[in-house]
């Protein structure tokens, strides 16, 4: 596995161990990571950019999990390239040493950002983003990376399932997501930021699964949408408010506001809890909708996935914001 110290990796990674698995995990630094050493899972030392020793970590394994990449949306461009090499290049080197290695069965972690801005439609793994027009470079990045993945299968043969969560959401998220979400039932938040935004927001605990799924039964070269609620920004965070017993203001945030302050991101972002690439923040959210059904995955994996006052509240039951 990459990615087994991250938020989606660390609770396959557990899955897998409680299921008798064993895992080998690329981790960047074994001594930070302790949860996957107590799970007993094999430590083996290494970046992405380590050639050495992703195909070390592969040695003797019948599958490959390759879930690492870097998630932020509103970077500013000195962050790019480090970005580019984790997401692309890392992807790359992930996925060629796989099929060198001859693996049997390799599971991608893709993402429903790929498709890019749906414009209101949701979509299945048919879709094809238009490869312009991105929302941000997150999103860049993970196409061009869903696109080497693509090339592997048809061009080379490379036996992998590409699995593309939607947004993940669970106890201890520290993502935009996950910030937006607390803010905004904290009381810090009062008024909507990008109602309109459409997301489908999907538990941590059954991406998981779903990535599991796509590994025991997927078909290789079949892409996998793992999803659990299409819902916008408005929605979500009212039923976040309800859930917690709050009572929240329901109105939306100007974006003419965050475009005219667009330019300050760098000071005003911090303060007011926005990434420093404010620009990229309103064009990946101003009418922008990241929305794909999950059918697909329902009917050939099995997978089953909870709604979204569900989502939420498990989320808040284990965090103990609620009461049990």
């Amino acid at each position: 596995m990459t990615g087994a110290t991250g938020f989606i990796g660390g609770h396959v990674a557990r899955k897998l161990r409680e299921r008798g698995d064993q895992v080998v995990a690329l981790v960047r630094s074994p001594d930070k990571a302790g949860a996957l050493d107590q799970l007993g899972c094999e430590l083996v030392a290494g970046t992405l950019s380590d050639h050495d020793a992703v195909r070390a970590g592969m040695s003797g394994c019948d599958a490959v999990i390759h879930a690492a990449a870097v998630y932020e949306v509103g970077i500013p461009k000195s962050q790019r390239e480090p970005m580019y090499e984790a997401n692309v290049l890392g992807t790359e080197r992930v996925l060629r040493a796989a099929l060198e290695a001859g693996i049997a069965k390799v599971v991608y972690v893709s993402t429903i950002a790929a498709f890019g801005n749906t414009r209101g439609e949701v979509v299945d793994e048919t879709y094809t983003h238009p490869g312009t027009d991105f929302t941000s470079y997150y999103e860049e990045t993970k196409y061009e990376a869903h696109q080497v993945a693509k090339r592997l299968i048809e061009e080379e043969g490379l036996p992998c399932v590409i699995i593309q969560p939607g947004g993940v959401y669970g106890p201890d998220d520290h993502s935009q997501l996950g910030n937006l979400i607390g803010q905004y039932v904290g009381g810090k938040l009062p008024l909507i930021p990008f109602p309109d935004l459409g997301i489908n927001i999907v538990h941590v605990e059954d991406v998981a699964d779903g990535i599991i799924l796509g590994l025991d039964r997927g078909r290789v070269g079949e892409a996998y949408v793992i999803g659990g609620a299409i819902t916008t920004n408005r929605e979500m965070l009212q039923v976040a408010a309800r859930v917690a017993g709050k009572q929240r203001g329901t109105r939306a945030m100007p974006t003419a506001l965050l475009k005219a302050i667009a330019p300050l991101g760098p000071l005003v972002g911090p303060i007011a809890g926005f990434p420093p690439n404010m620009r990229e923040l309103v064009g990946s959210s101003d009418g922008v909708t990241f929305w794909a059904r999950h059918d697909k995955a329902i009917t050939e994996l099995g997978y089953s996935p909870r709604g979204l006052e569900e989502t939420i509240r498990d989320t808040m039951l284990a965090e103990g914001r609620i009461p049990g």
